[in-house]
């Protein structure tokens, strides 16, 4: 089996346009375009660069509307992340990650709070710059899927949520689906 047949017959690579008819708020971070690396290190199923970025954007844009809103977790691109911008649907938030480069440093943001439905949450990064008096849950990246133990995609027991691309299948993931994650009392999730 190809890279492009697995991505596909495990949802890695979306094929066709899902969007919610109303208007919705995603989560994601790590994208990590033109990271060569990148594929190796957490063993992305990815031939090239040049495909993980496509399938990236095209999974972007089959799930967010132009008109969403998205809260982009940091580490766009390795280099100048600008220049994706454009590309991708959605009112983007975004938070710095220590990848991240701009030639408009005031449209980043190092940590944004956010009251969801009576759940309050903090994007960031990296968890360990959570503010010790904060005791909503911490949304972040930065830790990829190396460490699933201590940084699975839902970690009830820290009211931690990684949405590091490898975790939450290389595609925006919706904030009312992780609300309904957290109402149930969900427990360790280490991937979807």
């Amino acid at each position: 089996m190809g890279q492009e047949e697995y991505r596909r017959s495990n949802g890695l690579e979306l094929t066709r346009v899902q969007h919610n008819p109303e208007k919705s708020v995603f989560v994601i971070s790590d994208l990590h375009l033109k990271h060569k690396n990148i594929i190796r290190y957490c063993k992305r199923p990815f031939d090239s660069v040049r495909e993980m970025n496509r399938v990236l954007i095209k999974n972007w844009n089959c799930v967010v509307k132009p008109d969403d809103i998205v809260f982009f977790v940091g580490d766009m691109a390795l280099g100048v992340s600008d220049n994706y911008i454009p590309k991708l649907n959605g009112n983007i938030y975004f938070i710095w990650g220590n990848h991240d480069k701009t030639t408009d440093p005031d449209s980043m943001h190092e940590s944004l709070y956010c009251s969801y439905k009576g759940v309050e949450f903090l994007f960031i990064h990296d968890p360990k710059f959570k503010p010790p008096e904060f005791s909503g849950w911490v949304i972040h990246g930065h830790h990829h899927n190396n460490h699933p133990d201590s940084f699975p995609f839902l970690n009830p027991e820290k009211k931690q949520i990684n949405v590091s691309v490898e975790l939450v299948k290389y595609q925006p993931i919706s904030l009312d689906y992780i609300h309904s994650l957290i109402m149930k009392r969900h427990e360790k999730i280490a991937s979807l």
